[in-house]
């Protein structure tokens, strides 16, 4: 394939990247358009909203300034006053990442790959500026630089993965980062490769049994999320369109549920307190999914904060065996701390990324405190792998050499 087919090519997979995510949200409002508004509103209204729900699930501010009647319908007498919501939908920044990694994985099969991956980043970022303008409007006004600049960020990460996986299937010599870490001395890159891998799979782990216990949580609690979806009085459409961006909103669940395990827990509103002690809620939008939240207080709910603590021991437990060998007592403590942090960052990242500002009023506090998830997930961690890479230490005692 020659460059200008190339260039081509990846043009094409970062326009299918867009198109895919703001499809999602407009195919069932078209339909929505057409069978209960009778094509009667312009449809630009519904291509704006489906903008601004695939921009605010890349991190992009939009300022809101609902009109007086919308304002009482909905019970916010603030919401006269134009107010900003940052929180992110992260199923929508999720999905391109994962679409930009199947174009990246597609780009590195080409002759001219790194050409590739810079065209699809350019094409990718003058799109995602071209549909921010067309969602302008006085009511409801996305950040232009955020419009343009956090999705490409996003877009940028999943295809640098894609293009990493795909040129590892052809190309078997070392990363250049591999070959920097190889050449550190041993000590150095044992505690370094133990802090990447055991935090990160410390991380996923309490991650994995958050995502279990929302699902868990969501199952139990169907009568009332039912209840709820009646209180909406929303036809069948509506109800559709309700349903698929409660599924969007999911991944922020799930990293709520990782808070509530940590500890700190989540707020829904200023004043508002989420966590495994017990919860305390003032009033909070009738969405049926929040219907699975935890009420009053929970008899066994510190139960919970064993997973991130049993997470950090077997993390230390499985990688020990082949680190005590080589390392001695205090740089294996030192590397237990290095997991504990490592861990602690990547779920304070996932914290920050999934609150925000949700409305006007209360509602500008949601989400749970990046900094006390990662302080606290940290603390766990660090706590938890240095006692299990000790105990590895212990039960393979009698194989270190002497």
């Amino acid at each position: 394939m020659n460059r200008q087919l190339t260039a081509l090519f990846a043009a094409l997979e970062a326009l299918l990247v867009i198109a895919i995510g703001i499809a999602i949200p407009l195919a069932p409002l078209t339909v929505l358009w057409g069978a209960q508004f009778g094509f009667a509103v312009d449809w630009a209204a519904f291509w704006r909203a489906s903008v601004d729900i695939w921009l605010l699930g890349h991190g992009v501010d939009i300022t809101f300034a609902l009109d007086s009647a919308t304002a009482a319908t909905l019970g916010l007498p603030a919401a006269g006053t134009p107010f900003t919501v940052t929180i992110a939908i992260l199923g929508f920044g999720l999905l391109t990442v994962l679409l930009a990694v199947r174009a990246g994985h597609r780009i590195a099969d080409t002759r001219y790959a790194t050409l590739g991956a810079l065209v699809a980043i350019v094409v990718f970022a003058g799109s995602s500026l071209a549909v921010t303008l067309t969602a302008l409007h006085p009511l409801a006004r996305p950040s232009i630089s955020q419009g343009t600049i956090l999705p490409t960020v996003v877009f940028a990460v999943g295809l640098a993965i894609g293009l990493r996986r795909g040129r590892r299937e052809t190309d078997a010599r070392p990363h250049p980062i591999t070959r920097w870490l190889d050449s550190r001395p041993t000590q150095v890159r044992l505690v370094i490769r133990t802090a990447l891998t055991g935090g990160a799979a410390a991380a996923a782990a309490v991650v994995t049994v958050a995502a279990v216990l929302t699902s868990v949580a969501i199952a139990l609690s169907y009568a009332k999320i039912i209840s709820l979806y009646e209180g909406l009085h929303t036809e069948v459409l509506g109800g559709v369109a309700v349903t698929l961006g409660q599924i969007a909103f999911l991944p922020n669940l799930v990293v709520w549920s990782v808070s509530w395990l940590v500890g700190p827990g989540f707020a829904l509103g200023t004043g508002s307190a989420v966590g495994p002690l017990g919860t305390s809620l003032g009033p909070i939008p009738a969405i049926p999914v929040l219907g699975a939240l935890p009420a009053g207080d929970l008899a066994f709910g510190f139960v919970g904060l064993v997973v991130p603590i049993a997470a950090g021991f077997l993390a230390g437990a499985v990688l020990g065996p082949g680190l005590v060998r080589r390392l001695d007592g205090p740089v294996i403590a030192l590397a237990g701390v290095c997991v504990g942090i490592v861990g602690g960052v990547i779920l304070g990242l996932l914290a920050w990324f999934s609150g925000g500002a949700a409305g006007p009023g209360r509602l500008a506090d949601v989400g749970p405190n990046p900094w006390a998830v990662g302080g606290w997930a940290a603390v766990q961690f660090a706590i938890a792998c240095t006692i299990g890479l000790y105990a590895s230490q212990r039960r393979s005692g009698n194989d270190r050499p002497r």
